[in-house]
């Protein structure tokens, strides 16, 4: 996998942060933190999205669902 550097500033509650996943999770450097967070905060938009899409996709069923039919017509 192709990488890039990237250098940024953090306060030290974030380094602490940082710091202390990757020991409890035995993670072996920040990157991997940092990439597994991004990795997150996709999945997040991306549930994010789901969930308004299924929102109108039901909304668009209730709609036109029976097509003006009765329960008994089915």
């Amino acid at each position: 996998m192709s990488t890039e550097k990237l250098s940024i500033s953090l306060t030290p509650e974030a380094m602490g942060v940082i710091d202390a996943y990757r020991a409890a999770h035995a993670i072996k450097s920040r990157s991997q933190v940092i990439e597994r967070a991004l990795r997150r905060l996709r999945e997040d938009d991306l549930e994010s999205a789901y969930r308004e899409a299924s929102a109108a996709d039901a909304a668009d069923w209730d709609a036109t669902a029976g097509d003006g039919l009765t329960h008994e017509a089915w």
